[in-house]
């Protein structure tokens, strides 16, 4: 395939690089610009979208770049997802960063660059554009991190985020290089291959140190100890942005790299993967439960879903796939619309809170915010009617199909544990006395837009099961 064409096949990347480019240099003219550039921004991943749905109503599935990158049905759902998540991430930030004296242009113009990572990720059929995409996602994460300069707590995430992540990013490029040696490709085609024939102690390494890599960058246990001080310290869109976007991003890269590298060797990599799901679940259940901040509890049940997500993926099925992306999309409405909760508890001098303390007796005070949170709780819970219950109903239900009852059994009474500190966030808004902390949400953006999530989350979402379930069915055979 020759160059305009392989260009054409990454259109909505394209689109997302100019712009970004384009709205930097209205950031060095205009700094105080921000609103307008986040504007902007939105539109830019309207439009890279809109190019997305053209490929897949066209059912588009061409290699680009000499097989470097891949154009298919799974990876425009995931750059759906993605974009998506990014976009709801641009409307809720302004208004906290401008309370917080860092709403700056550059905030948008790093998402933008986030995302033409995550578009890169999610299409790479190479080791060598699996990090390239990799690493421009990660760098700009490392600054959106550390974005609120004049926050020592900001500081210390972006920093501790981009040691761990070096760390990272070395045992990926160790195991790459190991199952390149072995292989004698880059490849995800001619890796699998090469391992159709004969899998050495060597090329074993290089899996474990290429999934492990992966684990760190979906922070699955054991490799999930960055998790809770990034996501507590980091400004608090920010890490609504870190749980979805990437979050997608990481899941489908590590998905398409187990299934078309590592494919052929199920009883090399499903071993890991168990493991990893099971840790992860029981990780993210057990840790939650005494912490007292809610971004530190969020980044447990980030955790936590990582783990049952995972299961599904630990099928090597189709139906697998398919429910893992179900999960995920249901996963990441549950979570932007917890964020925008914790966004509007700002008590009357305009200072933002994060405790269990500030939400003692909300449905006394804030009735409204108090029920959109609880749908949230309940549904990342799992408790029916709401719609975080089909996450995993679908999943346990491929687990069982595959022949992993046992890995099902197990996530089903590990959920019970998860359930106690969701619960706990309802028992203090309704159970507890009022502490009267938390004002009236001045910032109707977050009022809405928690209003559309928690709508996607009751059992209205139920109607969107015929569409979704085609949809990823599509999309997972795209892999098969």
């Amino acid at each position: 395939m020759d160059l305009n064409a392989s260009l054409s096949l990454m259109r909505p990347e394209l689109v997302l690089s100019f712009s970004a480019l384009a709205l930097l240099l209205v950031a060095a003219w205009r700094s105080e610009a921000g609103r307008l550039v986040s504007i902007l921004a939105v539109a830019a991943l309207v439009g890279a979208g809109a190019f997305v749905i053209s490929f897949m109503v066209a059912g588009t599935n061409i290699a680009a770049f000499d097989g470097l990158l891949v154009n298919d049905g799974f990876a425009n759902f995931s750059k759906i997802l993605i974009f998506l998540a990014a976009a709801i991430s641009l409307m809720i930030a302004p208004r906290f960063l401008e309370k917080v004296g860092a709403m700056r242009a550059e905030y948008p113009v790093l998402i933008l660059l986030s995302c033409v990572g995550m578009g890169v990720m999610v299409s790479a059929t190479d080791l060598v554009s699996l990090y390239i995409g990799l690493e421009l996602q990660s760098l700009s994460a490392y600054v959106l991190a550390s974005f609120v300069r004049s926050d020592g707590r900001s500081a210390e995430a972006g920093l501790k985020y981009f040691v761990l992540g070096a760390l990272a990013s070395g045992m990926l490029l160790f195991g790459a290089s190991l199952v390149y040696g072995f292989a004698g490709s880059t490849g995800f085609a001619a890796i699998g291959t090469a391992m159709d024939t004969n899998v050495g102690l060597g090329l074993i390494f290089g899996i474990v140190l290429i999934l492990s890599g992966l684990a760190f960058k979906i922070s699955a246990a054991p490799f999930h100890m960055w998790t809770p001080d990034v996501y507590e310290g980091a400004p608090t869109p920010v890490t609504a942005f870190f749980a979805s976007a990437p979050k997608v991003a990481a899941i489908a890269l590590t998905i398409r790299v187990v299934l078309e590298a590592f494919g052929s060797q199920i009883l090399v990599w499903q071993q890991i993967i168990i493991a990893i799901a099971l840790m992860s679940i029981i990780i993210g259940a057990v840790g939650a439960i005494g912490q007292q901040n809610l971004k530190r509890l969020m980044a447990y049940s980030s955790i936590n879903n990582v783990g049952f997500i995972l299961i599904g993926l630990a099928t090597g099925t189709a139906q697998g796939i398919a429910a893992m992306l179900v999960y995920l999309t249901i996963y990441v409405a549950m979570t932007l619309g917890g964020f925008v909760c914790l966004m509007q508890l700002k008590d009357k001098e305009g200072r933002y809170r994060e405790y269990f303390t500030d939400i003692s007796g909300l449905s006394k005070t804030r009735p409204a915010l108090a029920a959109t949170f609880a749908i949230f709780m309940f549904s990342l819970a799992g408790i029916p009617p709401l719609f975080g219950f089909w996450g995993k109903l679908v999943v346990f239900n491929a687990a069982v199909a595959a022949g992993l009852l046992p890995l099902a059994v197990i996530g089903i009474a590990a959920s019970v544990i998860g359930a106690f500190y969701y619960l706990k966030v309802v028992k203090v808004m309704y159970f507890d006395d009022a502490a009267d902390v938390i004002a009236e949400s001045d910032d109707r953006v977050l009022v809405w837009t928690g209003g559309v999530l928690a709508a996607v989350n009751s059992p209205l979402g139920y109607f969107a099961i015929p569409a979704l379930g085609m949809v990823t069915t599509f999309a997972a055979k795209a892999l098969f």
